[in-house]
């Protein structure tokens, strides 16, 4: 079986979906956060290297050579307790700086070097020569310039992962300074807080995404269970109407077709109450008058088509008014019922067997299921010496079958032989008593605990009624 994490139900769904969008919406903005702030960051910092090396520059111009040694020498001296760290490079007249420089080539932020060497040319002007190059550590030796200050504390905290350049300032005098500028590897690294701050921010919205999706899918699950029950419960409750102007609608027009469907009901029972009536006092009246014939045969004939009759009339008015005869729910106990329904049928001299049993009571109407079973046994001993009814229980739902080894049905009757007054052999049926509403009559029985009932063919000869009844109503 394929299991598949999405949920299942439409709160779930659009939880889910929700929290999903906002996620990916967050790590959107999350990441065009890092790369604006990696751009703010790289521009500031350049714009405060280039100020500082231009004012280091600009202050040794006018020396002399021992005294521009002697002043870098100064700037490269480290603070008291510290072992030396720099130192000047070589003088060796005019020229490139020494060869010993060992460059190593890092492929973060592209365009870093030549932005640098473009702003420092720029505020050095065209009598110094400017080069800018990634450099190892510690070699080679320069005069360090210190970090911004919205990059000094990560910086110290990442001193290993750092990167160094090397920015060369060629002197019209031909002398050459070092400076050492030092970066974050990784660029600008966002503040701490900012992470916890959006978390806080997934939250809140989580909290209100739940709370929306429930106002939204509450009502539609009422108005489900609502809808369930229309079926089961002729008198069901009015649903409240809540929640958007949609659900509002929607709870309105479910209560407006409950209420049609009550009057439709109570004026078809008051309807068919009359019929009952007026039926019967007639029926009575040809009964009073055959018991005075003088023919026996024909006294015993129209007598049998009387009782039919009557049969008919009792089998429609039942049929008619449906289940509204205002039997309440209850804890139904399966096995014990089939045990009734068994010891009344071997009174009759039918075999009945049982096999398997309920685990707990079913809530149900008892006499509505009673009845229903008793029309599904009662069919399978018209056609076969015996039935069997095999009860299968667990906790969704309780299965009952009721087997024959009868004829059967063809396949293509197995649905019709639930209409009302359909007969797949009028004669035979005739012969045996049926009105051709049992089925009927239990199939509605079974539809109003929830449940089903279908008929199928057994392979080895036979007919096999499966009701299922849910646990859950």
């Amino acid at each position: 079986m394929r299991l598949s994490l999405w949920p299942q139900s439409l709160f779930g769904r659009l939880l889910a979906a929700s929290v999903v969008a906002v996620l990916l919406a967050q790590a959107v903005a999350l990441f065009l956060i890092f790369q604006e702030r990696a751009h703010f960051v790289l521009q500031g910092s350049v714009r405060e290297w280039t100020r500082r090396i231009a004012e280091t520059t600009f202050m040794l111009q006018p020396l002399s050579v021992a005294e521009r040694t002697e002043a870098v020498a100064e700037l490269e001296a480290p603070p008291e307790g510290q072992p030396p760290r720099l130192r000047t490079p070589p003088r060796n007249g005019p020229g490139p700086p020494p060869a010993e420089h060992a460059f190593l080539r890092l492929p973060l932020l592209p365009g870093f070097e030549m932005t640098l060497r473009e702003h420092l040319r720029a505020a050095l002007g065209p009598d110094f020569a400017v080069d800018v190059s990634p450099t190892a550590d510690p070699p080679p030796p320069a005069v360090p310039i210190p970090v911004p200050f919205y990059e000094a504390h990560e910086l110290a905290a990442h001193e290993d992962d750092a990167l160094r350049y090397d920015v060369t300032v060629l002197f019209p005098d031909g002398d050459t300074v070092v400076f050492r500028v030092t970066r974050l590897a990784g660029g600008a690294p966002l503040p701490r807080n900012l992470l916890m701050n959006l978390i806080l921010l997934v939250l809140i919205l989580v909290v209100v995404l739940y709370l929306s999706a429930r106002s939204i899918t509450r009502p539609l699950s009422e108005l489900a269970h609502a809808a369930d029950r229309v079926g089961r419960d002729l008198r069901p409750s009015q649903l409240r109407e809540r929640g958007a102007r949609e659900l509002k609608d929607a709870a309105r027009a479910f209560n407006t077709m409950q209420d049609r469907l009550r009057r439709y009901l109570d004026s078809r029972t008051r309807v068919l109450a009359a019929m009952s009536h007026d039926l019967k006092t007639p029926l009575t009246r040809l009964r009073l008058q055959v018991e005075v014939l003088d023919n026996p045969p024909m006294q015993e004939r129209i007598g049998h088509e009387l009782d039919e009759m009557e049969s008919m009339v009792r089998e429609a008015l039942s049929l008619f008014r449906g289940l509204d005869d205002g039997e309440p729910l209850s804890a139904v106990d399966i096995n014990a019922l089939l045990a009734r329904i068994r010891e009344e049928f071997a009174v009759m001299g039918a075999e009945l067997t049982v096999s398997g049993q309920a685990q707990a009571p079913l809530p149900g109407r008892p006499q509505s299921l009673k009845r229903c079973l008793t029309n599904l046994i009662g069919n399978a001993v018209k056609f076969a010496t015996r039935a069997e009814v095999v009860v299968e229980d667990s906790a969704q739902e309780l299965v009952l079958r009721v087997r024959d080894e009868g004829p059967g049905i063809p396949a293509a009757e197995l649905e019709r032989v639930f209409e009302p007054f359909y007969r797949v052999d009028s004669s035979r049926n005739r012969d045996r008593g049926g009105t051709g509403l049992g089925l009927t009559i239990a199939r509605d029985i079974a539809q109003a605990h929830g449940g089903s009932l279908v008929l199928r063919n057994r392979e080895a000869g036979g007919l096999e009624a499966c009701l299922s009844l849910p646990r859950r109503r």
